[in-house]
């Protein structure tokens, strides 16, 4: 396949703040062998502070994969949203994290607030960026991270993640040295767990026979529905040099926004000691930290007083087994049960600082100023054009977009689009999105089709009076999302002309939610409609 080939020959450039003995033992093992059918890093193996093999796992670290590392503080993981970006710092984990981690991607619940995308998906297979899927950030996270034994646990309308997930990532993750996977791990009934996922940590207990089959060192818990390009060899370098159980992502927060997250309180090692749920007040002052002790600069330090949990998370592998088997055997989340009663059992949690671009796409808002931002000049929000930390999808074989006699501005077309004669501005249009004559698509999100209805079946169609796929002729859509397989009519206007806020219009095809009108997957809006 096209994206296997891709995976395999997209070698990554080390920084030069790797060390010289990094790369060089990096080169005599032969780790950035082109077509070695592995995904690969620039990292290399050090003498950690843990132990030199997998605690009894049976799989010996290499003693001649080790690398000198320049003395450094601990760095604050900082992406730029441009080609190229490069980590600060250098990353040596011995063991490397491809033998030693396991990667567990929760798929997220129902997803109640993305409503109607989630209509019929789940939440991480929402389209993303015109050509993606929300699944693919954490998963090339992972790749880029040298992490290539990722589990995704899915519950609720799981069907065309499960077959986007076999398409993108089934034949290209392992190499003959090692057995790289992405496998789905759908919510199941058992004699010891006779109901459904009851939340984060209920999910990997139910799965935890599995996971602890598993040769390795941590688990790093990720989310399957956020946008952010992170290097987790980092993530786990802090975990393992202050031994610590759990370590926890952390974004540093002004205190306009502090109020809206849970917030953590840390010591002069970075060690957390105190958790509060969305305080106010003097609640709130009360949960300020000194951000320098996690690498904040003391500028940035003044602003950024708080810090702010993300919901990811690395877990020894024997603290993961105890907590959730013995501590907290009826505990159902990570975030409000299982991480503050690991503290007060004085569990050893870590605060790691991640200061870049991040966002939880748990709404139609966020999710909406997500995928525009990735449009904003003269720097996104976002970049997918980072070819040292790519994000990988399924390949689809698509031809290029075609614009004929199109005014296009400010925004980013999916493959396999034909648009024709229209205006789009400001707008994020996806794949096989087709855009008829006279169309204006104004700071509006297209998120394409499945599949192309032939030239004949378009005739056809219109001579009989229905209505193709995509946009029709002489229409305007304007702060809106449109979902796959839509078929709007022409001379549609789909301009929330009333200003609603919230509206559910599920009969006619559409939601209206913060004033962003939704077109439902596979709705229909007949010629002439106004919403």
């Amino acid at each position: 396949m096209a994206a296997a080939l891709a995976a395999k020959t997209a070698v990554w450039t080390p920084s030069s703040s790797f060390s010289s003995a990094c790369l060089s033992e990096a080169s005599k093992a032969g780790s950035m062998v082109a077509g070695s059918g592995s995904f690969v890093t620039g990292a290399c193996l050090q003498l950690g502070s843990r132990t030199s093999s997998l605690r009894g796992t049976g799989v010996a670290s290499t003693n001649s994969m080790r690398c000198q590392r320049s003395s450094r503080s601990i760095g604050v993981v900082s992406p730029r949203a441009v080609s190229d970006s490069q980590s600060p710092g250098d990353t040596c984990l011995d063991p490397d994290a491809s033998r030693s981690v396991l990667g567990i991607i929760l798929g997220g619940g129902a997803g109640t607030r993305l409503y109607p995308l989630t209509k019929k998906r789940a939440k991480p297979a929402v389209p993303l960026g015109a050509n993606y899927r929300l699944i693919d950030i954490p998963v090339s996270n992972c790749i880029n991270s040298n992490i290539n034994k990722i589990y995704v646990l899915t519950q609720f309308n799981s069907a065309s993640l499960n077959r986007h997930l076999s398409r993108a990532y089934s034949s290209n993750m392992g190499g003959y040295k090692n057995e790289g996977f992405v496998e789905v791990l759908a919510a199941q009934q058992s004699p010891e767990n006779p109901n459904w996922f009851q939340g984060t940590a209920d999910a990997v207990r139910q799965y935890l026979w599995l996971f602890e089959e598993a040769q390795v060192l941590e688990f790093v818990v990720l989310a399957g529905d956020h946008l952010y390009r992170m290097d987790y060899q980092q993530f786990i370098q802090v975990h393992r040099e202050t031994n610590a159980d759990i370590t926890v992502a952390a974004l540093p927060m002004d205190e306009a926004r502090a109020t809206a997250f849970g917030l953590m309180k840390i010591n002069e090692k970075g060690r957390v000691v105190e958790f509060s749920e969305k305080p106010k007040g003097d609640a709130l002052k009360a949960m300020q930290v000194d951000t320098t002790v996690l690498g904040l600069d003391a500028d940035r330090a003044k602003e950024m007083p708080y810090i702010a949990s993300m919901g990811i998370y690395v877990v020894s592998k024997e603290a993961m087994i105890s907590l959730l088997r013995d501590d907290f055997p009826d505990a159902n989340d990570f975030g409000s049960e299982v991480i503050p009663g690991a503290t007060k059992l004085g569990r050893k949690v870590q605060a790691y600082l991640y200061d870049g671009y991040w966002e939880d796409i748990g709404t139609i808002e966020a999710f909406y100023n997500a995928n525009l931002g990735i449009t904003k000049k003269p720097v996104p929000d976002f970049s997918f054009y980072d070819r040292s930390a790519p994000i990988y999808t399924q390949a689809r074989f698509l031809p290029p977009s075609m614009m004929l006699d199109a005014d296009v501005m400010d925004s980013v077309i999916g493959e396999g689009c034909i648009i024709k004669n229209c205006k789009i501005y400001h707008s994020v249009v996806g794949l096989r999105s087709w855009v008829a004559e006279g169309a204006v698509i104004q700071d509006a999100l297209l998120m394409g089709s499945d599949y192309y209805e032939t030239d004949q079946h378009r005739s056809e169609l219109l001579l009989s009076g229905g209505i193709p796929m995509g946009i029709g002729k002489n229409s305007v859509v304007k702060r809106a999302i449109v979902d796959k397989n839509a078929r709007i009519g022409s001379n549609v206007k789909i301009v929330n002309k009333d200003d609603v806020e919230e509206a559910a219009r599920e009969n006619d095809g559409y939601f209206i939610k913060s004033g962003i009108v939704t077109i439902i997957k596979d709705a229909v809006i007949p010629n002439g409609t106004i919403i």
